[in-house]
């Protein structure tokens, strides 16, 4: 039924969902292209945006920086809160203190030499030179979960710059907002302990607010399993929403409470962990369109020399040397370190914070923020497609492992259980493995099989295939157990345990060796 209403206004609101959906679309084809050329995909969608702009084929003018800002900021949440969500503590334990260093002793040698390069090879001013050193540190978390996590590296490598790009949002968002507002400060100390305190609020209030909520949703049924996404996602933006009205950081509130829920076992897990993946691509299309739409091609020409030089220093010197700094204390092998040096990809988190002196009104901030734009397209196409390379070069790739089993739990609160779903994919060790041998433990059974879209009752012999869905019921106290051998078996088959396979899920079991 059509919509009523105001002829023109239905008109534009019709003109506007198609192209809203027409642009998802398109998006959506995108991430097979990046997928395959190893680019992260916000590359095609910033394509898209500066397609429809003034310059492109849309022709639509669009120059308002605080409303870009406005929704950043909101869709920089959501990208937080899925990277969190999907981030495995057992992953970053071992490597949690070298990310925190990468994340503030990195960030502040970035800048001092980023700023450095940039006013006396530019010749800017020290607040627009210290603004945008401030702005390129910050690695992206999109650009940096899209990528890494396609490519089999090392456990250390992957889990301290997804802990990275998830951490140092916070303190390079405090020093863009100081330079912005009071340029280069004389007392640095003074910063440095505003930047501690934000940051020490918004750890505690992301804590806090993550162990309070997975607590919630493991002793509470809702009555259906559409609920359990919207409520996780709900608590990680009210994380988000503490922080930042404790004058403390959101955004490491933000992902460390999600980070608190991904690791909690909450119920219906994977059909959480999609809604959040769904919301955080929407997020990205979204947010790097809007960003496109927000540049004006015709005015980059002048900014392209100084984002060249600016960026090559950014690579090759600022980058490195925050590694080698940063990581001193941890005898990182140099191999890693040198991997770490050319995976700092920047991302929309940079051109965001690029509009913070556009609103705030910074003498030449439209330049710094064409400068930013052009840096993040330039060296996200040099250093995106080379990481594989590099990391074969290294030789820091890994074999690809058995493929993990899909499970899902839902409780059965009156009875005292859980039932398990379990889907085997192609490639996991459980196939041709006979349900006897599962060897689950005492108050766990598979009661159903349910095979080529017919369900049975298997005996102990029937033998489990790629394809086949169980649904395998487990009291309170052995849920975890019975999920552990599970695992153990879909990695390692029927052997798993005398193997020394256990049910960490993949990079769960890898984390400790690699950290030591």
């Amino acid at each position: 039924m059509p919509v009523k209403g105001t002829p023109t206004t239905v008109h534009h609101l019709n003109q506007l969902l198609l192209v809203c959906s027409l642009v998802l679309l398109v998006a959506v084809a995108a991430v097979r292209i990046s997928s395959r050329s190893g680019l992260p995909s916000l590359l095609v969608y910033l394509g898209i945006g500066v397609a429809m702009g003034q310059d492109g084929l849309g022709d639509i003018h669009f120059d308002n920086a605080e409303l870009t800002q406005v929704i950043g900021y909101a869709a920089l949440v959501v990208i937080l809160a899925e990277g969190g969500l999907g981030t495995k503590w057992t992953e970053i334990k071992p490597v949690l203190p070298a990310s925190a260093a990468l994340a503030t002793v990195g960030v502040a040698a970035s800048v001092g030499v980023t700023a450095t390069a940039a006013h006396f090879l530019i010749g800017l001013e020290w607040q627009q030179a210290l603004i945008i050193g401030a702005v390129v540190s910050s690695t992206d978390a999109a650009a940096v979960f899209s990528v890494l996590r396609r490519i089999p590296l090392p456990s250390r490598v992957t889990g301290t710059l997804e802990a990275e790009s998830g951490f140092n949002d916070a303190p390079v968002v405090i020093l863009v907002l100081a330079f912005s507002t009071a340029g280069p400060m004389e007392h640095w100390y003074v910063l440095l302990g505003e930047i501690t305190l934000e940051l020490a609020i918004g750890a505690a209030i992301g804590l806090t607010v993550g162990w309070l909520g997975s607590l919630g949703l493991r002793h509470v049924a809702l009555p259906a399993s559409g609920l359990y996404p919207i409520a996780v996602m709900a608590i990680a933006v009210t994380a988000y929403a503490a922080g930042a009205m404790a004058h403390g950081s959101g955004f490491l509130a933000v992902y460390l409470a999600s980070m608190v829920l991904g690791n909690a076992k909450l119920p219906h897990w994977p059909a959480t962990r999609g809604f959040a993946e769904g919301l955080g691509w929407l997020a990205q299309i979204g947010m790097f369109v809007l960003l496109g739409l927000l540049v004006s091609p015709h005015e980059l020409g002048d900014d392209i020399v100084p984002a060249l030089i600016i960026g090559l220093v950014l690579t090759v010197v600022a980058r490195p040397l925050s590694v080698v700094l940063s990581l001193a204390p941890f005898r990182v092998p140099w191999q890693e370190q040198a991997l770490m040096s050319w995976a700092g990809l920047r991302g929309a988190v940079p051109i965001i914070l690029a509009t913070i002196p556009m609103v705030e009104g910074v003498t030449g901030s439209r330049s710094i923020f064409n400068v930013v734009f052009i840096l993040v397209v330039v060296y996200t196409l040099v250093q995106g497609p080379t990481l594989p390379w590099l990391a074969h070069t290294l030789r820091l790739g890994e074999d690809a492992e058995a493929a993990d089993l899909g499970i899902e739990s839902a409780p059965l609160e009156r009875l005292r259980g859980h039932l398990l779903s379990v889907g085997i994919p192609e490639g996991s060790r459980m196939h041709g493995v006979e349900v006897g041998e599962l060897r689950l433990p005492k108050g766990a059974a598979v009661t159903l099989v349910v095979r080529g879209g017919t369900s049975f009752v298997p005996g102990p012999t029937t033998m489990l295939r790629r394809g086949d869905e169980l649904l395998v019921v487990a009291t309170d106290p052995v849920r975890d157990a019975a999920e552990r051998r599970l695992r153990a078996v879909g990695r390692g088959g029927k052997l798993a345990g005398w193997l020394g396979t256990d049910g960490a899920r993949p990079g769960e079991g890898r984390a400790g060796g690699a950290g030591g």
